[in-house]
């Protein structure tokens, strides 16, 4: 079963909205993107549905059940796994052991062999097996980004939220990375992405959200999305229509930079 709900979801940081009445189903396998301006809570939402921050107000639901304040391993071993902005590799662990950690949480009866096993196969599938000696801390932020997409095979999630994956990687790693998300949808899973990079968003979501000021101001197939006036004067600060279309050209082929919430 895979079906992520979100209904009128809201998080207050004492003041500040940083999500606001947010609702949104996922349900399925699907490739989903998510774009917004710099502080438009797209991390926000994603610590909210992975049971890192509970909502202020709202529900939100998993597979028919609520994970209102439940905490984030629950919801992981519920079925809904994901990335960090920023890496979080077990520094003092090799890449192997990293990678033993979710997967005895996940599934505590399995033989230390047939873990091993496991985690090999991922690590010869992201290119990494001469890696798995390596310290966490010796690994480049590319090689930290694939030890998290590998972490995540070992649990086996069946909604994956990446944030922002493609951050300071190589292009050669991007495109290991590209091949991991479309393995996972092949394998029937939904993937969430979060990114700046306007390219890999458009090239490979089937289906786009667009936050500003923390609101969900576009659900859609990304072309529709792409012309979608709202879009435009949220990114660029644009009235005119036609110069906001221009500029908007312009915004997709060079792609959005800087850090969310």
């Amino acid at each position: 079963m895979l079906h992520l709900e979100l209904h009128d979801v809201s998080k207050n940081f004492g003041g500040n909205l940083a999500v606001d009445n947010v609702t949104l189903t996922v349900d399925g396998p699907q490739l989903i993107g998510m774009i917004g301006p710099n502080g438009a809570g797209k991390t926000t939402l994603a610590n909210l549905m992975s049971g890192m921050l509970n909502p202020s107000r709202g529900t939100i639901s998993l597979n028919g059940r609520s994970i209102n304040g439940r905490p984030a391993y629950e919801v992981a071993r519920a079925g809904l796994g994901r990335t960090f902005q920023v890496t979080r590799a077990l520094r003092r662990m090799t890449v192997l052991e990293n990678m033993l950690v979710p997967a005895w949480a996940r599934y505590p009866n399995d033989s230390k062999a047939q873990i091993e096993e496991r985690a090999r196969e991922v690590l010869d599938f992201l290119t990494m097996s001469h890696l798995a000696q390596e310290y966490g801390r010796a690994l480049s932020g590319g090689q930290q980004k694939l030890l998290e997409l590998a972490r995540l095979l070992m649990l086996d999630p069946n909604i994956i939220i990446l944030d922002e994956p493609f951050a300071g990687v190589h292009p050669r790693l991007q495109q290991t990375i590209y091949a991991y998300i479309d393995r996972v949808y092949k394998d029937g899973k939904a993937v969430l992405l979060i990114s700046h990079d306007m390219d890999a968003v458009f090239e490979l979501s089937q289906r786009l959200l667009v936050l500003n000021f923390g609101a969900l101001i576009a659900d859609g197939e990304p072309e529709a999305v792409r012309s979608d006036p709202a879009v435009i004067e949220a990114y660029l600060g644009e009235d005119d229509e036609e110069d906001a279309a221009q500029a908007s050209g312009a915004d997709n082929a060079n792609g959005a930079g800087g850090a969310d919430r």
